[in-house]
């Protein structure tokens, strides 16, 4: 597929491909190039359950939680 650069440096990318690759508006893309290929790659967020994975403190272990959630259970 071909797009134009604008006067203001400005590309388009083409429908077909925004929407094949789920590209949004105000979607960030990272531009590289390498070799004379310009290379764009879709900045992903940071997902907003990564930033407090592992920040909660019980006081108690895994497994003494578990054990108040179920019961002491006979494993086999």
């Amino acid at each position: 597929m071909k797009t134009k650069v604008s006067e203001k440096g400005q590309i388009t990318v083409p429908k077909a491909l925004r929407d094949r690759l789920g590209l949004r508006a105000g979607d960030e893309l990272d531009m590289f190039e390498n070799d004379g290929i310009l290379t764009a790659l879709k900045v992903m967020p940071d997902d907003p359950v990564d930033s407090v994975y592992g920040t909660v403190r019980l006081g108690r272990s895994t497994d003494e939680i578990i054990r108040e959630l179920r019961g002491d259970v006979d494993l086999p």
